[in-house]
This record gives structure tokens, C-alpha cells and sequence, in this order.
């Protein structure tokens, strides 16, 4: 009797697909690392850009981040494409003002590191600093409707991440007794 192979999903090609095809959209994660920067440097003064990377990859390293990064640029590159459904296709093509399922998406990262993320991505996403402007311009040549909002995601988690951590690091040095 024949027996079909099981799924099996290999964590480790997941992880080397986000990192490609983010690189591949044009967004690395030194940019990403800069965001977390611009998020935190007012807080903690001697925050390193290293520190910062150290985070992003972190942060990169959870499946669910992996596969909100992979659905967003896959559904970007099909609006490139033109190959989604109508008005799918024209919401995503011209990145519809009142289509927030990107925003959605996103929050389905920042959602892993709590309500920090939500407001360091509100804050993020209005401001739209360094590699963010230039992934939300619409040039006619690239569909970055999805990556815009999952890369600002990214870098507001990271951002949550080192305050939670520098917090607990705070508390440990002074040995406070907790509530």
C-alpha cells in the first residue's frame, strides 16, 4: 500500500526565503536597523546600530514574521504582475487608501511583541523615515504595498524588543523588588 510523505515544512529554507526576497525587494536589514535606530535613539542614547541588527534578526527569526514577510511580497510581486482578481489587483497596484489589509498584515508581527509595537508602528508608519519613503513611492515600477508596512512592523518589534529588554536589564541592576 502506498503512503504519501507527510508535510514537512523546513524551518531553515523559510528563514533563507524571508532573507532573500527581502533582499531581492530591495530592503536590507541594516535599513530595518536604522528604523529600530530612529525609534529608540531618543531612549537610550548609546544604542548601537549593531544592537539594533541584533534585534531585526531576532525579530526575522519567528515564523509568523517569516510568513507575513513571505504573503506580502508574494502578493506585491502578483500586483507587479498583474495577476490578482478585480479590484484586488487595482487596490494593491495603486495601494487603495482604504485597503488596510496590509496594515493588518503587518500587525500580525508587531502583535508578537505587544502594545509597544503598536504604537512605535503607528509612529513609524506616519512618518515613513529612510528605507519606508522609499519603498512607498509609487513609480509605476515596483508594488510595495504590502513590504512598506511589514518592514516598518519589523523595525517597530525590534524597537519593542530592546526596550522590554533594557527595562528588565534596568530592573536586574537595581535589584528592585517586584509588584
Amino acid at each position: 500500500m502506498f503512503t504519501p510523505n507527510p508535510y514537512s515544512l523546513n524551518s531553515r529554507k523559510v528563514a533563507e526565503a524571508t532573507d532573500e526576497w527581502l533582499a531581492k525587494r530591495g530592503v536590507s536589514k541594516t535599513q530595518i536597523g536604522q528604523l529600530v535606530h530612529f525609534l529608540q535613539k531618543d531612549y537610550f542614547p548609546d544604542l548601537s546600530l549593531d544592537e539594533c541588527i541584533v534585534h531585526v534578526d531576532a525579530v526575522l527569526s519567528k515564523r509568523e514574521v517569516q510568513n507575513a514577510v513571505l504573503t506580502g511580497i508574494q502578493l506585491d510581486v502578483l500586483a507587479e504582475e498583474g495577476k490578482l482578481i478585480t479590484p484586488l489587483q487595482e487596490m494593491i497596484k495603486n495601494d487603495e487608501g482604504l485597503y488596510g489589509c496590509d496594515e493588518v498584515l503587518a500587525l500580525s508581527i508587531v502583535n508578537v511583541y505587544g502594545s509597544i509595537g503598536f504604537t512605535n508602528f503607528g509612529y513609524i508608519d506616519k512618518l515613513k523615515p529612510g528605507i519606508l519613503k522609499k519603498l512607498n513611492e509609487k513609480n509605476g515600477e515596483h508594488t510595495h504595498t504590502f513590504l512598506d508596512d511589514i518592514v516598518g512592523a519589523i523595525a517597530a518589534s525590534a524597537a519593542s524588543r530592546i526596550a522590554h529588554r533594557k527595562q528588565a536589564e534596568r530592573e536586574a541592576d537595581t535589584n528592585l523588588p517586584l509588584d
